[in-house]
């Protein structure tokens, strides 16, 4: 008896202390007992729980489901059930929990009560519903990025640390055959039917845009053309971005391909016709010029018939040196910029310059000032370094404003000649300063005050200055100046 009695208080602590919410639940549905925990679960005192049914706590949404399993359980078909569903806290807000419920049939086989054990999971089942919901957006968002990858105009590929290609999209897909009309083995580097932008020079293994990407290059607009057949054949322009890991590893390039054959093909029509034009011009104008010459030598001519003509040969050496500029752009696009060099002393040079450029300067009230060695010889083409410095300085000073100042400097490196054209002139805003190398631009400043030129000095200097193999560069603030800087290779010996 003893021990009948000691069970039975045992029963009620295990009952009474257990951290899991228990209940005994009658055969209509009513909670017959009901232990602490559930009560703190459920936001309600045990004596009022006591009083009602468990249908009166469920969610509606989850009663069917519950009721379904209760009168199967009741019929014999289930001796116990288990389903996650929601319970209605006293303050309105839904707790969630794991029911495990067991039904106990007495000796003539008769329901007597269910014994349920109510685990509270809202925690966990707000966290499943928030991995839900983002893997639910990261899929969208992989299924929108998926379309947009595979609908894009512009052909795309992914290739991996290794140089193997991962992915590529259709439109790079589609054009893969021209190139590389005998397949493609799917790595970096690998050659084919790929020009220059002259379309006649087969590039190498380290030019192909593929292998500068595999080896940490970023670039944009690098030009070429593809297809062993000229008539057929396409032009493209290729960016490449590094895809670097969370901790800035390295795992990949991205290389975007866009199709410029019909600009391709329409700037060379431009450019044969920019030549041509300006090849004809040239036996006119200069006949013309010589006349002038010879007409201004008249000394019986009246004044101001003589001022007249002078008028007309100014004009006309500014036509002659238009047309001289455009041809030099035809022949810098052709590839067939040719440099005569010679040992030059660019201090010599650099002096040179100054003293032409000091009058147009004066007019203008600008300072001009020099800052050079007293030689410094370099192996260049002088007649085209001269063009380097005649045009950064004409330019220094057409964007000088009264008591501004120009300053030409020169020096020597290890490896390398650097020279330097600076003003304190009105300068250049941040979005231009890519774009002034470039034919016939002119900045927004130049537009805006109407300030005669053509736009075509900057891209002459880069296109000299890239023939020497050199760079030139361009740091500018607006209203405060610019820094022009020519980079020459010249190994030092």
């Amino acid at each position: 008896m003893q021990g009948s009695t000691d069970s039975a208080e045992l029963w009620r602590l295990t009952w009474q202390h257990s951290p899991i919410g228990m209940a005994l639940v009658g055969p209509e549905g009513h909670l017959l007992m009901v232990n602490r925990a559930l009560s703190e679960m459920l936001g309600s005192s045990v004596e009022e729980l006591s009083q009602r049914g468990f249908q009166e706590l469920t969610h509606p949404e989850d009663l069917d489901t519950d009721l379904q399993l209760f009168e199967r359980a009741l019929a014999g078909e289930i001796d116990s059930y288990r389903l996650r569903k929601r319970y209605l806290h006293a303050r309105g807000h839904v707790v969630w929990g794991d029911l495990s419920v067991a039904l106990v049939r007495g000796q003539d086989g008769q329901p007597l009560h269910f014994i349920s054990q109510i685990l509270d999971v809202t925690e966990q089942q707000e966290h499943e519903e928030r991995l839900r919901a983002a893997h639910a957006e990261i899929e969208r968002e992989h299924q929108t990025l998926q379309t947009v990858f595979e609908t894009v105009s512009v052909g795309l590929l992914l290739i991996g640390s290794d140089g193997r290609y991962e992915r590529m999209n259709r439109r790079h897909r589609e054009t893969m055959n021209l190139p590389f009309p005998d397949g493609h083995g799917g790595e970096a580097g690998q050659l084919g039917h790929v020009y220059f932008s002259d379309g006649k020079t087969l590039m190498g293994r380290e030019d192909m845009p593929s292998y500068r990407a595999v080896q940490g290059e970023e670039f944009d607009d690098y030009s070429y053309w593809v297809g062993a057949d000229p008539l057929t054949r396409r032009a493209f322009s290729t960016s490449a971005r590094q895809v670097r890991g969370p901790t800035g590893e390295r795992l990949g390039a991205a290389l975007a391909y866009q199709d410029i054959t019909d600009l391709m093909r329409a700037m060379k029509v431009q450019d044969e016709f920019v030549s041509s034009v300006s090849h004809e011009l040239r036996t006119p104008l200069t006949s013309v010029l010589g006349h002038l010459e010879m007409l201004c030598e008249h000394d019986e001519l009246p004044g101001a018939v003589m001022g007249q003509l002078r008028v007309v040969q100014r004009n006309a050496l500014r036509l002659r040196s238009l047309l001289s500029d455009l041809l030099h752009v035809g022949e810098a696009r052709e590839g067939s910029l040719k440099l005569l060099r010679s040992t030059v002393d660019l201090s010599l040079l650099a002096r040179e310059a100054v003293e032409a450029a000091r009058p147009n300067a004066l007019e203008h009230g600008v300072h001009v000032e020099i800052d050079v060695p007293h030689r410094l010889d370099a192996l260049v083409d002088e007649q085209r370094i001269r063009q380097v410095l005649d045009n950064l300085l004409s330019n220094a000073v057409k964007y000088s404003r009264p008591d501004d100042s120009v300053t030409v400097a020169l020096c020597r490196g290890a490896d390398a000649i650097e020279l330097e054209v600076r003003d304190t002139g009105m300068g250049i805003s941040e979005d231009e300063i890519e774009l002034v190398f470039g034919r016939f631009f002119r900045g927004g400043e130049a537009l805006e005050k109407h300030i005669p030129g053509t736009g075509l000095g900057l891209s002459i200097v880069s296109s000299i200055v890239t023939a020497h193999d050199g760079s030139v560069t361009l740091e500018s603030q607006l209203g405060r100046g610019s820094t022009f800087r020519v980079t020459l290779p010249h190994p030092a010996g």
